[in-house]
């Protein structure tokens, strides 16, 4: 003990000695008093403009990992838990299919065609293989972040919304028949409309709809695309005249969970940076989710006397979808607003609207997704708050009506598009190599009979 107190006196000395010759150190060097101060060495104004800030940067690419969970494993349980257990393995493989094919794609074209300097229709190729996309490159649409981190976070994007589309023809599709499909797609439809929306020069872009993060681009896209999939591929065998109840909700509501989670990367992240407007994003998305799940659930309860697991998780679902087109401009009263809309919408779309149709929507991708972005993105030209979004970014409360119409003229633009486009691509995927497995295949289930594996 007596050598311990020894050896902290020496070290409290020998700090103190280090103090004081600190201290005598910078008053040698300071300037004397009323002396200017020296100026700080000049930055070119461009580098100042564009410096990467390392609290954005950290952000983002917490973000980009927060988005990529949405897919793996987020929407694959989600999807995996509600298909049946003989078609479980392949539900989550398309998932895990899906984000292989597209990073690869949106590497080698995807995030040019989107995301340069093109026409108002789709970019240019400079980014093509990701060519001149070095350390210290920036997007303009990013500034404070490496170019790297801003393309990784929109391949999030990029690979989540194909795989949504899987939802809508569970259970029949080919597995060659889907790469095809989610390729050509990602290429021709989703690149082409994230420029639009998003793109320097894109259209949409210039005739101001607000779409904070993926209203059109994403889920109506996503919506859309499976319903027009659902139609040409018809009915699964058995539909309404057999038992196709979820394999496992546990599974479902896991998924959705770490949906939940993710979409704040989604969201706030959305804001390219670590600021209030990330901030508020974040605020908005959990308020709207809560309120659309609490009323699903008690319009499911009131209509069917009871309130299902199945409910609350899809209108949870349907809250993250509509506040997404406007998380970056409504403020938390129009996030409720939008949360109370989401959930009855939502819950007609899945079961009035497709009930009164007759189409299969198996896991309900147009009824949540389509439905959802379509609310969400009309809302936000309702809604939308200069105090939020900024000035310029403010829909019908706040004096705005015009808001509204381009906003309609968004989604009218999206759907009409992405309609036309997706039945193209599959009848001519249907006619080369066709789309629906055999008779006996779905029967079987698709696990054993595509990938040769089935759940003990």
């Amino acid at each position: 003990m007596r050598t311990l107190y020894r050896f902290g006196q020496r070290a409290v000395c020998a700090a103190s000695l280090l103090s004081l010759w600190a201290l005598a150190a910078m008053a040698q060097t300071a300037p004397p008093a009323g002396a200017p101060a020296a100026a700080p060495a000049a930055a070119p104004a461009a580098a100042a403009a564009n410096a990467i800030n390392s609290g954005d940067t950290a952000w983002m690419l917490t973000s980009t990992a927060l988005v990529l969970m949405m897919t793996i494993p987020g929407l694959a349980l989600f999807y995996g838990g509600m298909v049946r257990k003989m078609n479980v393995l392949a539900t989550v493989m398309q998932s895990f299919a899906i984000t292989c094919l597209v990073t690869v794609l949106w590497m080698v074209i995807g995030y040019s065609l989107a995301f340069t300097e093109g026409n108002p229709f789709f970019g240019g190729f400079s980014r093509l293989l990701l060519d001149g996309m070095g350390i210290d490159a920036i997007n303009d649409l990013a500034k404070t972040i490496p170019e790297s981190v801003y393309m990784c976070f929109q391949m999030t994007f990029a690979i989540i919304t194909p795989a949504l589309i899987c939802g809508a023809f569970a259970d029949r599709m080919k597995f060659s028949a889907l790469l095809w499909f989610i390729g050509l797609w990602s290429i021709l439809v989703y690149a082409p409309i994230a420029h639009w929306v998003w793109g320097p020069g894109g259209f949409l872009n210039d005739a101001g709809i607000l779409d904070f993060a993926g209203g059109t681009v994403v889920h109506i896209n996503s919506g859309v695309a499976g319903l027009v999939a659902a139609l040409v591929l018809g009915k699964r065998r058995g539909y309404r005249s057999e038992p196709m109840a979820p394999h496992n909700l546990v599974l479902s509501v896991v998924g959705a969970s770490l949906l939940w989670v993710g979409w704040f990367g989604f969201n706030a992240g959305s804001a390219a940076a670590a600021n209030g407007n990330a901030g508020m994003a974040m605020a908005v998305t959990q308020i709207a989710t809560a309120t659309a799940a609490l009323t699903w659930m008690f319009v499911e309860w009131a209509l069917k006397g009871k309130p299902s697991v199945l409910g609350i998780i899809s209108g949870a679902v349907a809250g993250l979808v509509a506040i997404t087109p406007a998380s970056g401009f409504v403020d938390p009263k129009g996030s409720l607003i939008i949360g109370i809309a989401a959930g009855v919408l939502c819950y007609w779309g899945a079961t009035g609207l497709k009930n009164a149709l007759g189409y299969d929507d198996s896991l309900d991708a147009f009824g949540v997704h389509g439905i959802g972005g379509t609310t969400g993105a009309i809302l936000t030209g309702v809604l939308a708050v200069s105090a939020v979004g900024g000035e310029g970014h403010s829909g019908l409360v706040d004096g705005n009506a015009h808001q509204v119409l381009v906003q309609l003229y968004g989604v009218g633009c999206t759907v009409v598009y992405d309609a036309i486009a997706s039945l193209i691509l599959l009848k001519l995927i249907d006619l080369v190599i066709g789309l629906r497995v055999d008779a006996d295949t779905e029967r079987e289930g698709l696990d054993l009979a595509i990938h040769g594996e089935v759940i003990q």
